[in-house]
């Protein structure tokens, strides 16, 4: 059970939680292939994407000053050559027209679900000491600096940059150490039940589950102390009112 009256700090995930109200981002970059009509079945997208994301944590393709947008790119780059290379889709195809115009569409997409989340964003930070804890590439302030959230955290917690990456428990270790306070008076938000709750759960502090359409399917019930469907709904456990 939650008790607001015992939070006095939050802890964010940012991939998918923020910028894509709980969607995993495969399933916003799967929609992009279908609205752009690339050729392709879902598992052998999945596999792309799996490939994509496998090189890009061994290879390093994301710059420190990369967008979103740019990030974008490079994984949609990756993806349809990567589906090109294994016949998937024809050697004449024209991959960069393809990676723009899905890239472009996801961009929109993340500003559209993160104009939804920075007015609460706004409301928390007024209240309590915020602090991001996420598995990215290295480029995160550029991120959030591109989308105007830089000024929100109080810490921010990366994988690529601290060398632990979720689902181990001494990542959001950091980012308790980070809001100087104790485990049990921090709630987390993310978007993955076995990346974010369970990992920040046995460390004792509070989670909410952001449950969208995500990649596997994950438990309803379990660890975590309360469970949403949508951002918005984090006005309601944190009583801020909708007068933006």
């Amino acid at each position: 059970m939650l008790n607001i009256d015992q939070i006095k700090g939050i802890i964010f995930d940012y991939g998918a939680t923020m910028d894509s109200n709980g969607k995993h981002w495969s399933e916003v970059l799967w929609d992009a292939y279908l609205m752009n009509q690339v050729p392709v079945k879902k598992q052998e997208f999945r596999d792309a994407y799996l490939y994509g994301e496998k090189y890009l944590a061994l290879h390093s393709v994301i710059q420190p000053d990369f967008t979103f947008k740019d990030v974008l790119l490079a994984k949609t780059d990756l993806q349809l050559k990567w589906l090109i290379e294994q016949g998937f889709l024809p050697s004449s195809c024209n991959s960069s027209e393809y990676s723009l115009a899905i890239s472009n569409q996801c961009y929109i997409f993340a500003i559209a679900a993160l104009k939804k989340a920075r007015p609460i964003l706004k409301e928390l930070v007024s209240k309590y000491p915020l602090v991001l804890v996420s598995n990215f590439y290295g480029n995160l302030e550029a991120v959030l600096k591109d989308f105007s959230l830089d000024t929100y955290f109080k810490g921010i917690i990366e994988s690529a940059v601290v060398g632990i990456r979720k689902p181990d428990p001494a990542i959001f270790s950091l980012g308790v150490e980070a809001l100087q306070l104790k485990p049990e008076a921090v709630v987390v938000i993310g978007d993955s039940y076995t990346k974010d709750i369970l990992p920040a759960a046995s460390l004792g502090c509070r989670t909410i589950w952001l449950r969208g359409a995500g990649w596997e399917n994950e438990p309803l019930k379990g660890a975590a102390d309360k469970v949403i469907y949508d951002f918005e709904a984090l006005r309601e456990i944190f009583g801020i009112l909708k007068n933006d």
